[in-house]
């Protein structure tokens, strides 16, 4: 008996001391190499964590743009319609003549009106593929309206926030991984431990994304009036997307993006700060635009 009451704790200590073990080399391996994959970004000057170089971002980007296009209606061709040639035509006057031309995906953007006309949307994946929905185009009654749209996600792209957000998901998802070596036991504590790492990661995500957020909203008005376009159109894309939202008042903190009302009051303090004197006049709102078709272009 006293073998037995010797040996049985003995073993039961083992293991959990194992997993902890294993948990704390998985948990400081990842934070290593988090760390150390950091790249200056040649158009912020910011720092940042990033686990893939430009070219593999365009590479991915080239390689997804067919599937996310297909997924929301596909590419409308810009040789048979006005609307997918203004938003060529205005992505690459964007790109042209702001500090966007500084960044190495110059020579890569690539802007699709997508044929979706309910969802109103926009979005860029890595290495300057810029989509805009039929359903957001649709909304807009100035060329200074696309500008914005198309400035912010452009912002995303300079910005590098897509390759920046897959490295801290790679990080959140091997941390959590070592949460659930380190709790594992079989019983339910280690799964709600995992469970609330899960959680936590996520919601971590979710923060990072509204700071990207506010900050595309910043290139895209510095975008915009080195382009030559009024940027307090900005304030007017910000409307849309309030009146689309349908009054819906989810939570902040738990919401991708900033809540309209908020991106509303960021930018009108930007104008304020930029253009005490008011927009100067030699900044245009461009084409009329009637259910998204350029008017007299």
């Amino acid at each position: 008996m006293s073998y037995g009451g010797y040996y049985g704790p003995s073993n039961e200590n083992r293991g959990p001391n194992l997993r902890v073990i294993g948990a704390i080399i998985i948990a400081v391996i990842s934070i290593a190499i988090y760390s150390f994959q950091t790249q200056v970004n040649p158009v912020t000057g910011k720092t940042q964590h990033i686990a893939m170089s430009p070219t593999e971002e365009k590479t991915l980007g080239l390689q997804a743009a067919p599937e996310m296009a297909a997924k929301m209606g596909g590419k409308i061709d810009p040789s048979r319609d006005p609307r997918a040639r203004l938003v060529q035509a205005v992505g690459r006057r964007l790109v042209e003549r702001s500090d966007a031309s500084r960044s190495e995906y110059v020579d890569n953007y690539n802007f699709y009106l997508l044929n979706d006309p309910e969802t109103i949307n926009a979005f860029a994946l890595p290495g300057g593929q810029v989509f805009i929905t039929l359903g957001l185009m649709e909304k807009m009654t100035n060329e200074a309206q696309l500008a914005g749209v198309l400035g912010h996600e452009i912002g995303h792209v300079v910005g590098r926030h897509s390759a920046a957000q897959m490295a801290k998901g790679r990080l959140g998802q091997l941390l959590t991984l070592a949460v659930g070596v380190g709790a594992s036991g079989g019983d339910d504590n280690g799964r709600r431990a995992q469970m609330a790492a899960a959680m936590v990661n996520q919601v971590s995500q979710l923060r990072f994304g509204r700071a990207d957020e506010s900050e595309a909203d910043g290139f895209g008005l510095r975008y915009m009036a080195q382009a030559g376009y009024d940027p307090s159109a900005m304030l007017d894309v910000m409307r849309i997307l309030k009146a689309a939202s349908g009054g819906s008042r989810q939570p902040e903190f738990l919401a991708t993006h900033p809540l309209p009302e908020t991106r509303l009051r960021e930018i009108e303090s930007i104008l304020a700060q930029e253009y005490p004197n008011g927009i100067p006049e030699n900044l245009v709102k461009g084409v009329r635009l009637e259910g998204g078709q350029p008017v007299g272009r």
